[in-house]
């Protein structure tokens, strides 16, 4: 009986065949592409010569990517990241003031491990403004100089402050690439 070769029935047989013909990666795709030029979405202007352009926000994963532009001179509050950062230097310079030796620049790529703590900081004696992308998963917990919790965004918090903002100025955000709602 050891010796046998097992039985596979029939309708298991077709399955397995029908599996097995199945391309690895599909030759079609119901997904589509999701597009934002760089002047399809409305800075959000905070007041303070910085300003926020919010192009992706991913709901269910919480994440949000956003282009930022910093004027010479300023510095971002200190805050600790619940999730990983990725950030992209379009434009100036910036450094993270508990560590300004590494200096950000056009082109430069920053990871940033959840669990981080830093402030941001543009060179005072720059030209121009800086300006970064920045996909943010989890969220920013911005601090006060006695490690006090300030403020919380994540985000669902930053959506509805851009929409908030877009809709008080009578901006449109239909760009706005929004998933999980």
């Amino acid at each position: 009986m050891a010796d046998a070769d097992p039985q596979i029935p029939p309708a298991l047989a077709v399955f397995a065949a029908k599996m097995a013909a199945r391309p690895v990666v599909p030759a079609t795709s119901d997904q589509q592409t999701l597009h934002v030029g760089i002047g399809d979405l409305p800075w959000l202007e905070a007041g303070d010569g910085s300003a926020l352009q919010l192009l992706h926000v991913d709901l269910n994963q919480g994440i949000w990517i956003a282009n930022n532009r910093l004027p010479p001179g300023y510095k971002v509050i200190k805050h600790y990241h619940t999730g990983q950062v990725y950030a992209v230097t379009h434009q100036g310079r910036w450094f993270y003031a508990e560590s300004p030796e590494a200096m950000n620049s056009p082109g430069s790529y920053l990871y940033e491990p959840a669990g981080s703590v830093h402030t941001l900081c543009t060179p005072a004696d720059q030209q121009g403004d800086t300006i970064a992308w920045f996909a943010v998963h989890g969220a920013n917990v911005n601090l006060d100089a006695d490690g006090n919790i300030l403020s919380v965004f994540d985000a669902r918090a930053v959506l509805d402050i851009y929409r908030g903002w877009c809709d008080a100025m009578g901006h449109r955000y239909d760009a706005l690439i929004v998933i999980g709602e």
